[in-house]
């Protein structure tokens, strides 16, 4: 859905030279052109409008002086650096135009008719005057000669088996002679010059002749291969033309073909069978095709025609047609007239070779056109909901409109056409906003023709329904009405003649002005005019345009963008260059385009696709060059973009990686943009979308979430990009637009939580509003099923700016309970007998769904008068339940409710039995009423409600009830409903303590016990936990005599020793048993050395100390000294050993970094030690082990953790298993200084002061040896690379890889607690100063 724009025209018209022009070459390096005339080649420079060079061939004898000499052919030579010439004579010459040196390197007597090369210029064809074909290499050495009349049909002639011939077919009314019938072949058209024609496949493999058969007197076109061997032959075509080209990307030539009726461009398959055609817009015997030209990239076919002398002096005119194909439909693009007399005459037409959309005329009187031509899609530009979202599609003298808004309709069918007298060059929107569907179309005899929308009074006859219109059908398309034609006034109307196409980039600014751009005669410089209405006293259609001003811009315009919403007006010239051109001022200044910096905005690149946009408050220019560049006035932000649009806040891109971005301008800056462009990770998902490949935007549909994209083949595809689908919601929400909201997020699947999350508060305040919009219990009931705890704009659909009002949430997190209820009471309010089922939803859909009152609501709808309007029966509430509700979920909550009724009408709804429950209700109505809720609440499994009915059903039942609780550990809830004095309290009492003695819970056992008076049970429970001070004070209230207390008290004592409690012991043995002596021995085996000297002098047994205390001391001091000596010797040969192998590790490390191969087991390098093998390898070793070790028990489990790290000498992980050693010798020390300070107390006491200096200068050089070494064993190493960052800002390739590298060696996070080391603390007190 594109057409053709004119980007700029480049003219030549005073070139100074003798003779007239007869052909036309390109130095594309140079950027000059080549013509060729009867006296010889000028090269001219189209841009400085220079000759640069002049050489004539009629000096050097190679043309004849009386002007009847003619050239054939000229190429430039790249490699040569020369210009081949051939001459109708026979003559090629190579023409060296910096030395003009001339050189003849061949000549035919017979003469030559056509010079034609290869596309890789490797090879030249020349065809001769005997009818013969000439191959040439670059060189000029000759490969081949052949005929150029064949007999053979060529190399891919059909093969026939005879099946389906004609002779066998059935030819109806024309009888059975027909088979036989003899094909009349057509001579050649009257006009034809009977010349040979030859054209090359663009990569050079194959080139097609079209001659004039002798014999048959009708043209042929035969395809010859590279090396000169015929392939095939066309098939016999009646009228067929001279014209011929071949498609440079290799599938169709094109030629021409005169029918009865019409006159044909057709197409032959390398076969030479013909593949479609179309038809060109004249009457038959009207026009001559002089030549078809395909251009560099195949998408433009270029008609050259003539008309043919029909009448006496009638004017004749030839046209040049831009023809480009989608959708298998062939559209006429653009119509260029010329006259065919005088100077305006076309005497050559190209392509250039390097830009694809760039033609070159060459006319009659030395005048040159070269015009440069650009796809452009012009569609309506309106971001309002009274836009329809127009776009026009230009066809020959139609314009093809489509109506997006309303319906998609896939080209070539169009919503209407309008239809023009002349051939359509341009069509454009006025750029008003609220009046861009009207259209302004301005067409090749430079008339403008304006179509508006509006009520018009008659039916416009030029404009037709297309494809949505039809028979029986209301068409709710409003169509416009050609408001008048205006004719161009130009102040010299003689340069019109040569160039039709004088006014380019027309541009709708206001009402009764347009814009227009043309090339100035006079001077190399473009010029801006002012086109307006001209006042009129009649009211007929044909009005007038005035150049009203104009003015000059230095440099090539090669683009014009306006901005509807500032009516900003851009231009881009050729160099790069953006100019603002201040056309409501009076002075109608041109002034250079700056961007936010101050600076003058210069393009790299000229960029095809101009628009100007607001990003961040600032109006800024964005560029697409035909290299898919995108630029941001003028920095490049983007090379992968094939397509953009701008529309409202949004920017559209499509890119090469077949995906579709959108951009919010509104709050964004241009770096926030210009990182999100150039980054290929895209955090917010709704900015990116996959599309099909090759999709280019053709239009958004305003105020909608449409846009179109068209793919490659040309079909039409529709979208709704999420992020315009979101803004749009996001407008409707604000606007508390609901129903609009709501049914576009039906339609779209846009979860619908969005609807609350995006405001709640606001939503919260209207919800009575929505209710009311919605108006429909079926999308209500929607809505509540989707609702969910979760806050869509944080998941699923965040903001694309996070925003600044921090709206309100509930603290609580309950927004189902707050919706479903603030919504209830809204629906309550304003009909509840018509929302009665969206009611019963908002109870089920609670966090806990509230089934009783539900049920209870169902059960109130049965008694409802049947006269109430809108009302819903219960059973119609039951059925809508019963989808949300599992029904046996609903039958057990029916049951609960203890309503028999209700039980009844909800198990008539479900699939049960009534031979099950029948039974079942009715032996529960026999029961009395607590006992019978007491068996529905144990039916139900509510066991707590259950033993709260049967406690009320009397004594009788308290068996019952006791079983109950003790079958589901009920016994706290059973507390609470008995008296603390009654029998039953105690009853349950005990068995909870039994049940907590069952458990190994002894202690609360036996406060449960005491707190209900069985303190027998107590004291056995107190005993067992070794609760001395509870299990006295049991005996106490069980009054037991004193021989009974003393052997409680030995058993308790017993008890308390095992357990390491000797002080406790010894209080129990002293007080309960009298039994000193035993206490004294206990403490001073527990080491309580000043306590038992406490007990000694309170029974006044000095005796004690002599035979039992000092030997107890002198022996613990002996037993300290071994214990300090073992940990300093065991933690000394650790150490040792633990510096041992980390050596070996850093050596290991060193040989695998320097030889760079992995290293595990099997390596040579750990043959003397094993241990340097790496936990990584470990692990490896571990966890790749076979499935019958994986299947270990738990028990084995927890025996491999022990054994894994094993102290023995080249084990796996030894350095972890000796780092575990250490860190447990060095805490076991540390714990022993209490114990140290109270026995140096009573060495010293007495007078041991030996002893005493000798344990505390052990203990001494044992803790200095410690803190000496943690610094050594845990070094700082294994902390840092735990802490370093493997990535961030500050990081380089280098630290990641090494990081890395670092981990695949570093130990499991498991081990990582035996890095932190050991705490000593220096500020204990343990050493006794009286001993130093």
């Amino acid at each position: 859905m594109r057409n053709l724009k004119l980007l700029r025209t480049l003219e030549f018209g005073d070139i100074q030279a003798p003779g007239k022009p007869q052909c036309l070459s390109l130095r594309t390096e140079q950027g000059t052109v080549l013509i060729g005339s009867e006296h010889g080649l000028i090269e001219v420079d189209p841009v400085t409008r220079e000759v640069k060079n002049e050489i004539s061939l009629v000096a050097e004898g190679f043309l004849p002086e009386d002007g009847s000499g003619s050239i054939v052919g000229i190429q430039d030579l790249l490699d040569q650096e020369s210009v081949c010439v051939a001459t109708a004579p026979g003559d090629v010459i190579l023409c060296n135009l910096s030395t003009h040196q001339l050189e003849c390197v061949g000549s035919v007597a017979s003469g030559i008719s056509v010079m034609s090369w290869s596309p890789d210029q490797e090879l030249v064809l020349l065809a001769t005057g005997q009818q013969t074909l000439i191959m040439m290499t670059k060189d000029f050495e000759p490969i081949m000669e052949q005929q150029i009349h064949q007999d053979d049909f060529g190399e891919s002639k059909f093969i026939t088996v005879g099946w389906g011939r004609k002779e066998t077919q059935f030819h109806g009314s024309e009888g059975r002679q027909a088979a036989f019938q003899v094909q009349m072949h057509e001579s050649a058209l009257p006009w034809d010059d009977h010349r040979p024609r030859v054209t090359w496949r663009g990569d050079g493999q194959f080139f097609a002749v079209s001659v004039v058969c002798p014999d048959t007197g009708a043209r042929k076109v035969r395809v010859w291969n590279r090396e000169f061997a015929l392939q095939s032959t066309s098939e016999p075509v009646a009228g067929l033309g001279p014209a011929l080209a071949w498609k440079p990307s290799g599938s169709l030539i094109a030629s021409t073909q005169d029918k009865p009726n019409q006159h044909d461009v057709v197409f032959f398959e390398k076969n030479g069978l013909l593949h479609g055609h179309f038809t060109l817009p004249f009457l038959k015997d009207q026009v001559k095709v002089n030549d078809l030209l395909w251009n560099a990239d195949s998408t433009v076919l270029a008609v050259w025609l003539e008309d043919l002398q029909r009448e006496e002096n009638a004017t004749l005119k030839a046209y040049v047609q831009l023809w480009t194909v989608g959708n298998y439909h062939w559209y006429l693009k653009q119509s260029l007239p010329f006259s065919t007399s005088g100077k305006s005459k076309i005497v050559s037409l190209m392509w250039d070779p390097v830009t694809p959309y760039r033609l070159h005329v060459l006319c009659q009187g030395w005048h040159y056109l070269c015009y440069d031509w650009h796809w452009t899609t012009d569609r309506s530009l309106g971001d309002n909901s009274s836009d329809m979202a127009n776009v026009a599609v230009i066809d020959g003298n139609r314009v093809l409109v489509t109506v997006f808004r309303l319906s998609i309709v896939p080209p070539p069918m169009c919503s209407y056409r309008l239809l023009l007298p002349h051939s359509v060059n341009q069509v454009v929107f006025s750029v008003h906003p609220e009046k861009s569907n009207d259209l302004a179309i301005l067409d090749a005899s430079n008339q403008i023709s304006v179509y508006k929308c509006g009520d018009s009074q008659s039916v416009d006859p030029t404009v037709k329904l297309g494809a949505v219109g039809g028979n029986g059908f209301k068409v709710s398309l409003r169509t416009p009405h050609l408001e008048k034609r205006y004719k161009i006034q130009f102040e010299n109307s003689e340069e019109q003649e040569v160039n039709p196409l004088k006014l380019s980039l027309l541009t709708w600014i206001q009402e009764d002005v347009f814009l227009a751009v043309s090339y100035s005669q006079s001077s190399p410089q473009f010029v801006i005019h002012h086109l307006t209405v001209a006042p009129s006293e009649t009211d007929d259609e044909q009005g007038q345009l005035n150049i009203s001003s104009s003015v000059a811009v230095e440099g090539v315009i090669i683009n014009l963008c306006c901005n509807s919403k500032t009516k900003s007006v851009a231009l881009q010239l050729a160099d790069g260059q953006i100019l603002k051109y201040l056309w409501e001022s009076p002075s109608l200044a041109v002034e250079p385009w700056k961007n936010p910096g101050g600076f003058p905005v210069r393009l790299p690149y000229p960029c095809t696709q101009t628009e100007l946009a607001m990003i961040g408050g600032e109006e800024c220019v964005l560029g697409l060059t035909d290299r898919c560049r995108f630029f941001i006035n003028d920095t490049e932000v983007a090379s992968n973009v094939t397509s953009f649009a701008v529309y409202d806040e949004f920017l559209l891109l499509t890119t090469h990686s077949h995906t579709c971005r959108c951009f919010c301008l509104r709050d964004t800056s241009f770096k926030t943009l210009q990182a999100a462009l150039s980054s290929n990770h895209v955090s917010n998902g709704e900015s990116l979308r996959k599309v099909e490949r090759g999709s280019r935007i053709v239009t958004v549909v305003p105020q909608d979430t449409k846009l179109i994209l068209q793919m490659p083949r040309g079909n039409l595809e529709v979208v709704h990009h999420r992020a315009l689908v979101l803004a749009q919601i996001r407008k409707w929400l604000d606007k508390l637009m609901f129903k609009e909201a709501f049914e576009c997020m039906r339609k779209l699947r846009i979860n619908l939580n969005l609807i609350h999350d995006h405001n709640p508060k606001v939503f919260l305040e209207n919800v009575e509003t929505f209710i009311r919009q919605v108006d429909s219990v079926n999308h209500i009931n929607l809505f509540f099923t989707e609702l969910k705890e979760e806050d869509v704009t944080k998941t699923m659909y965040p903001p694309p700016v996070t925003s600044t009002v921090q709206l309100s949430r509930d603290p609580d997190g309950k927004k189902v309970d707050l919706v479903c209820d603030a919504m209830r009471a809204a629906m309550e309010n304003i009909n509840p007998h018509k929302y009665c089922l969206s009611i019963l939803t908002s109870h089920v859909k609670k966090t806990t769904p509230e089934l009783e009152i539900v049920l209870q609501k169902v059960h109130e709808l049965q008694g409802l008068a049947p006269s109430v309007p809108d009302a819903v029966t219960a059973e119609e509430a039951l059925k809508h339940l019963l989808l949300l509700v599992d029904v046996n979920e609903l039958y057990d909550h029916s049951l609960g409710t203890y309503d028999f009724d209700l039980v009844l009408m909800v198990a008539e709804k479900s699939q049960k039995d009534p031979k099950e429950y029948l039974p079942f209700l009715n032996t529960l109505k026999k029961m009395e009423t607590n006992y019978q809720r007491f068996t529905i609440d144990k039916y139900l499994k509510r066991y707590e409600k259950a033993i709260g009915h049967l406690s009320k059903c009397g004594p009788e039942y308290f068996p019952e009830c006791l079983n109950l609780i003790k079958d589901k550990n009920l016994y706290n809830e059973a507390l609470k409903l008995y008296p603390s004095d009654s029998q039953q309290y105690k009853d349950v009492s005990i068995a909870y303590g039994e049940h907590l003695m069952e458990e190994h819970l002894c202690e609360p056992a036996g406060l449960v016990f005491a707190r209900c008076g069985a303190y027998e049970k107590a004291l056995s429970a107190f005993l067992a936990c070794g609760s001395w001070q509870q299990a006295l004070c049991m005996a106490a209230q069980l009054h037991l005599t004193k021989d009974q207390l003393a052997g409680l008290g030995r058993t308790l004592a017993g008890k308390l020793v095992e357990q390491r409690r000797h002080s406790a012991a010894a209080t129990v043995l002293e007080q309960y048993a009298q039994d000193y002596e035993e206490a004294v021995l206990l403490l001073l085996e527990g080491a309580a050395w000043e306590e038992a000297l406490r007990v000694v002098y309170k029974y006044n047994r000095l005796d004690i100390i002599e035979t039992n205390v000092k030997p107890s001391i002198l022996e613990a001091q002996k037993n300290y000294m071994a214990f300090l000596d073992s940990q300093t010797a065991t933690f000394s040969r650790h150490k040792k050993r633990l510096l041992v192998v980390r050596e070996l590790k850093e050596q290991a490390q060193q040989v695998n970094l320097d030889e760079d191969e992995p290293h595990g087991q099997d390596s040579d390098l750990f043959s003397e030690t094993s241990s340097v093998v790496s936990g990584s390898d470990m692990s490896g070793k571990y966890s790749h082990s076979n499935s019958r070790i994986s299947a270990r028990s738990s028990k084995n489990r927890r025996k491999a953790e022990r054994k894994k790290h094993s102290l023995k000498e080249g084990s796996p992980l030894e350095d972890l298993a000796l780092m575990e050693a250490l860190k447990e010798v060095a805490q076991g020390t540390e714990k022993l200084k209490d114990e140290v300070y109270h026995i140096l107390k009573v060495l010293f006491l007495f007078e041991f002061d030996e002893q005493g200096r000798e344990l505390q200068k052990a203990f001494e050089d044992t803790l200095q040896l410690m803190e000496r070494s943690l610094p050594e064993i845990w070094t700082l190493t294994h902390e840092q690379n735990s802490a370093t960052p493997v990535l961030g800002p500050d990081s380089t390739a280098n630290s990641i890889m090494a990081s890395y590298q670092q981990q695949k060696t570093s130990v499991p996070l498991l081990d990582a607690e035996l890095f932190i080391p050991p705490k000593i603390n220096k500020r204990t007190q343990w050493k006794l100063s009286l001993l130093e």
